[in-house]
């Protein structure tokens, strides 16, 4: 079971970056797929998640409005649109899998982090 994300990078204030997230190991359809991040010093928090069946998605406050999280069925692949960056969305990125809710924590599979600095 993999979790592969990827698409962090350095990029300015106002900018967008595209993360993604590939799945493989094992079929994800009936999961929950989430982007959590941790910014240094602070604890992971939730970003965003998706639901595999019907593409219903739920949003943090902080990010709502800015980030979009959608999936490829056909590519095993979980994507999360970041526009209108800030210095505070600065942060290692993670995608993530749940088999109940996307309330739940934890979620069931990890994915290593993406790294994403937003310049002012």
């Amino acid at each position: 079971v993999q979790l592969q994300a990827s698409g962090g990078g350095l990029v300015q204030a106002g900018g967008s970056l595209r993360l993604s997230c590939v799945t493989s190991g094992r079929t994800f359809n009936n999961y929950i797929m989430g982007w959590f991040r941790q910014a240094p010093g602070k604890e992971r928090e939730f970003v965003a998640a998706i639901y595999w069946t019907d593409s219903s998605a739920y949003y943090a406050v902080p990010v709502k409005g800015r980030f979009t999280i959608s999936r490829d069925n056909a590519k095993n692949t979980v994507y999360l649109q970041m526009n209108t960056l800030s210095p505070e969305d600065t942060a290692v990125y993670y995608c993530a899998a749940a088999r109940g809710s996307w309330r739940q924590r934890p979620y069931d599979y990890w994915g290593q982090g993406t790294l994403v600095t937003v310049s002012s």
